[in-house]
């Protein structure tokens, strides 16, 4: 039997951004409707490619060059001095300090149980294997600053950091226009031990802790969301030779909503992805025509009141509400867009938390906020985007860390295990690794 093609545009009252609602799309047309909102892969090849051969070339004197460019300040010095952390310590109050605080609390808590202890297995009578981890020496972060410094973001990075034992903890972020570093940003890097905070933003702080200047020191690994423009310049840094966390680019939320959904939640949550930046992406799943009329009824209410209103509703023009009234075809559908955050606002919600399996971080029930996710709940909010998430995790423990092997085998050890070595090396052709065995052997 012909599948038949449902996908068409309802009626729903447009604001300037979401155009109306998708109804039953057919499978064939799901690619237009998980397709994020990129900017042509030539044109930032090309940027960053320039940005990081002059960094590499003319160090903190193209740090300068590009920061007056792109963010349209002098910056004479980029390193905060203890001073400027002073003063950011008395302008922070004490109530957001002692959110951090609790903030701080739940993330130890979470990241610490990832700790994986010392286990020893005999694999063979003589034959002693186990795997130890070791901190990554030397780690980056790119906090985005922009329209919305994101001092949780330092939180996330730099408390599972500092459990790993990393030593040193660099920390890359656009100065505003004032030249200056958000007063949140530097209580929350104390708070987590940063070894240094430099006032750099964009490609050029990637391609800065890529190669290094003669201020920013170069790490071993890159951590840190940003837009598209740091999304591409951490993929050239790690064709560069440096590690990266993931591609995390900008911000992305889908939502699964049925009638025991609120409508007012709902909205709230597209909003709260929505006001991240204009390239932001939100998607709402509902299994009714009304629900989904009640829901943009209640996005257009919220979003008239929003402080950052004009970069809501740009972002809403990336977005989709769809109404799909299956569960077996809104879990293909989740699956295949692999959302970097995913609420699921439904009544039988383990049948739906069982079968998902591409997302980067899951929100079950209408009591939990992604924004939770974002603060205070205690997971990590540094997520894979652009569909990132059928292959790559979240920032974790494991992300600051290497896991090295170790072996040690006894003289009955390689009795035991030496013959099929030798069998197998001279399979292979490879006489030499045969001998290491059969030397050992016949002493």
């Amino acid at each position: 039997m012909k599948e038949k093609n449902n996908f068409e545009m309802n009626e729903f009252s447009p604001f300037g951004g979401i155009k109306g609602g998708y109804i039953n799309p057919i499978k064939s047309e799901w690619l237009a409707l998980t397709t994020r909102p990129t900017i042509k892969t030539e044109d930032l090849s090309k940027l960053v490619n320039q940005v990081f051969k002059e960094v590499k070339e003319l160090g903190d004197v193209a740090l300068k060059n590009y920061t007056q460019q792109f963010d349209s300040v002098d910056i004479d010095e980029f390193k905060v001095t203890e001073e400027e952390f002073q003063l950011a310590e008395k302008l922070v109050s004490n109530e957001l300090k002692q959110a951090m605080q609790l903030a701080v609390n739940n993330i130890e808590k979470f990241h610490s149980i990832q700790k994986q202890e010392k286990q020893v297995v005999e694999t063979t009578s003589g034959v002693f294997c186990w795997q130890e981890s070791r901190p990554i020496e030397k780690v980056g972060f790119y906090i985005p600053g922009g329209t919305a410094p994101l001092f949780s973001t330092v939180l996330m990075l730099g408390i599972p950091a500092k459990i790993a034992g990393c030593k040193e903890i660099v920390l890359c972020t656009p100065p505003n226009k004032a030249g200056k570093i958000a007063n949140e940003i530097l209580v929350a890097a104390k708070l987590v031990g940063a070894t240094a905070v430099y006032k750099v933003g964009g490609i050029q702080a990637i391609a800065a802790l890529t190669f290094g200047t003669e201020t920013i020191p170069q790490v071993y690994k890159i951590f840190g969301p940003g837009n598209q423009f740091v999304t591409a310049a951490k993929q050239e840094a790690f064709q560069r030779g440096v590690a990266i966390d993931m591609p995390a680019g900008p911000s992305e939320l889908l939502v699964v909503a049925d009638e025991s959904s609120n409508a007012a939640f709902v909205a709230s949550d597209l909003l709260s992805q929505a006001e991240h930046g204009i390239d932001s992406q939100v998607i709402c799943i509902a299994n009714k025509e009304e629900l989904l009329d009640k829901i943009v009824n209640e996005l257009e209410q919220q979003l008239a009141v929003l402080p950052r209103k004009a970069i809501a509703q740009q972002a809403l023009e990336n977005s989709k509400m769809i109404v799909i009234n299956n569960i077996s075809d809104t879990l293909d559908f989740v699956n295949d867009y692999a959302p970097e955050h995913l609420i699921l606002a439904v009544k039988n919600e383990d049948e739906y938390v069982s079968k998902i399996s591409n997302a980067g971080s899951v929100f079950i029930g209408n009591y939990t906020p992604e924004s939770a996710g974002d603060y205070a709940s205690g997971t990590n909010h540094t997520l894979p985007t652009n569909g990132f998430s059928k292959a790559f995790s979240g920032v974790n423990l494991d992300a600051f860390v290497k896991k090295i092997t170790f072996q040690k085998i006894t003289k009955e050890g390689i009795q035991n295990i030496g013959n099929a070595i030798e069998l197998m090396a001279e399979a292979e052709q490879l006489q030499a690794h045969k001998n290491a065995v059969s030397i050992r052997i016949r002493d």
